[in-house]
């Protein structure tokens, strides 16, 4: 067929409910906090320490100043606030941040709330009430938290299965079928959303230089991606294990990417059952296809752990036993930071702190955007997977009594000192509409690794340097920041940081009285691409009936959009068309995509199947 010929070229009313914050007639802001038996006007002192804040009146950002800017003063505010978990070696400063402690005690109601929530949740609550579902990804890793036997002994049974398996395909006791590797050598991960980000930060910050697996992912449905990866793999696709992540089983662009590459199993002469795995709920339909192919191995999703939080599941931790990371301390890590989490002392709290920190900033209202610098290579990966954490699970058009609120956070990073060479300068100087949290790490190699460039310099001292000297830069100019500190990057500190940033969202969520835990949003754009495919369907039917004629019959936009009956639908068959011949899978008889209402097409050929009927 030929082509296009370059025509297409490729301040919400918030009301009392149930293990929530007291009823407020405004989220609590800069310029005023209201409760219902008492009203708190901006006095002086509280207008004095503001940062910066937005006068949502007229929309227009004012800086108010009042960040301290003695230097005595701010070590004092350092010592005070610094919180510190030795066994960890974790800190989080929040002294950069312009809270009061009037503000502080004026959180405190809401604060005692979202603890109870909190509470109520790991107790096994519908917390999750548009789904009337649990939410339990706490458990993952600590079990005895569960609510009831059951669930302690599938969670318990899913990690030693997962171990077991991990550990057998390591040692080479599970075997490909016929690669002459005689082992397995690369995982190919399929999946999407929280079934692809979480593995891959992990991936990324975990993985030992040379794994005993390598894994590569397919975590969209973009025909050339796919193709790259499976490229990559070469001849030792014969050695690659897949695994297959989906809750459902039915999500489009995980189950195109396992066509995909079942496609590329048949043309390679390969046995795909004998080298697939499966990470879906129990009954889904990929459990039932894996089951009735006789799928090397099948692991199970619950029902009560979401995707973005699924990284504690065998979505997670059976990726990375494959690389050779140990899992155990993963989780460990994870529990001690939720233990930590459930004191309600504010200042013993981390997640907590996070969670004031970020109505400071945004006003509770999301005014501001969530910058996420990771000093460490490694991390890089980190503020991709909290931009899903932080903004599927606070981007909510309606709070949990129906009142419409279009809540969340933005959330966007780079890694320093890269960031130093993109987009510092407009933080440093640009539209204050953001605060930022740097992430630092002070081991810098392994012991016995390090030298100096120069007397008395190391190499990751200018890293350090970078990190300090924009902190300070930064603050000079009124913004705010939260610094996160931890020894060293480990599976006990990653599975930490993971923990510690679930929490402060769901402790967020119960502050500005929002569901974390589903995402409506997603669903309906998943509907709108369902609508889109099904009209192309139709656009097809008719150009292939018009194509079928003698002589063919080229058609207008207008005439197939008529015959489609969707006429208010013309603008997308205009594009679907455009991307059909993109592909050569339509034909532009007249005019180009340039003026659209110049265009006749066709499909070059008549098709007889069913499908086109």
């Amino acid at each position: 067929m030929a082509t296009i010929s370059g025509s297409c070229s490729s301040s919400p009313n918030l009301k009392k409910f149930p293990n929530q914050s007291p009823p407020l007639t405004d989220p609590l802001r800069k310029d005023h906090v209201s409760f219902p038996a008492c009203r708190f006007d901006r006095s002086p002192s509280l207008v004095a320490a503001r940062a910066v804040a937005r006068d949502v009146s007229d929309g227009a950002a004012v800086a108010v100043k009042g960040l301290e800017k003695d230097q005595r003063t701010l070590w004092r505010r350092y010592v005070d606030w610094l919180y510190q978990h030795k066994e960890l070696g974790l800190y989080l400063d929040v002294s950069r941040v312009g809270f009061t402690e009037e503000f502080v005690r004026e959180m405190e109601p809401r604060f005692e709330a979202a603890f109870r929530a909190m509470e109520d949740l790991e107790k096994g609550a519908i917390a999750n009430p548009d789904e009337r579902r649990m939410v339990g990804h706490y458990w993952l890793r600590d079990h005895e938290r569960a609510p009831n036997g059951f669930l302690r002994r599938q969670i318990e049974n899913t990690l030693d299965a997962v171990s077991r398996f991990a550990n057998d395909v390591v040692s080479g006791r599970i075997k490909p079928p016929s690669s002459p590797e005689g082992r397995f050598t690369q995982i190919l991960s399929v999946g999407i959303g929280g079934s692809a980000l979480g593995p891959q930060f992990v991936a990324e910050a975990l993985a030992p230089d040379n794994p005993p697996l390598k894994i590569r992912f397919v975590d969209n449905t973009d025909p050339a991606g796919i193709d790259h990866q499976i490229a990559q793999l070469g001849p030792e696709l014969a050695s690659t294990l897949v695994i297959v992540i989906s809750k459902s089983g039915g999500t489009p662009e995980t189950r195109n990417g396992l066509l995909e590459v079942q496609k590329a199993f048949r043309e390679a002469g390969l046995d795909f059952p004998k080298q697939g795995v499966a990470i879906t709920q129990e009954n889904s339909l990929l459990d039932k296809t894996a089951t009735i192919e006789r799928w090397l191995a099948r692991f199970p999703m619950f029902d009560w752990v979401g995707g973005r939080t699924s990284e504690m599941s065998a979505v997670g931790l059976l990726p990375a036993a494959l690389q050779g990371i140990d899992i155990r301390e993963m989780l460990a890590g994870a529990a001690l930071m939720d233990e930590a989490n459930r004191s309600t002392v504010l200042r013993n709290n981390p997640a907590a702190l996070l969670a004031l920190c970020w109505y400071w900033a945004t006003d509770g209202v999301g005014s501001k955007d969530m910058v996420i610098l990771p000093y460490k290579d490694s991390l890089l990966l980190f503020s991709r997977y909290l931009q899903q954490l932080v903004m599927e699970s606070l981007g909510k058009e309606f709070d949990l009594d129906g009142n419409r609120v279009n809540q969340g956070i933005s959330v966007y990073g780079n890694k320093g000192s890269t960031d130093q060479h993109a987009y510092i300068q407009q933080l440093r100087e640009g539209v204050h509409n953001f605060f930022v949290t740097f992430i630092e790490v002070l081991r810098d190699r392994p012991p016995g690794h390090d030298w100096e460039l120069e007397p008395g310099v190391t190499c990751g001292d200018y890293l350090f340097g970078m990190l300090q000297g924009t902190r300070s830069a930064l603050y000079a100019n009124n913004r705010e920041s939260i610094t996160v500190t931890v020894q060293e990057v480990t599976p006990r500190t990653v599975g930490a940081l993971i923990a510690l940033y679930e929490r402060a969202v769901g402790i967020y969520a119960s502050l500005v009285n929002i569901n974390a835990y589903h995402q409506p949003g997603v669903e309906a754009g998943k509907k709108a691409a369902g609508e889109i495919l099904a009209l192309q369907k139709r656009v097809l039917a008719v150009l292939n009936k018009a194509s079928c004629k003698e002589p063919v019959e080229p058609l207008t936009l207008e005439e197939v959009a008529d015959r489609c009956h969707a006429s208010e639908d013309i603008e997308m068959i205009y594009k679907i068309i455009a991307h059909m011949a993109a592909n050569d899978r339509a034909l532009i008889a007249e005019g180009s995509c340039g003026s659209p209402r110049s265009i006749k097409v066709f499909l070059g050929e008549c098709n007889i199947d069913e499908s086109y009927a």
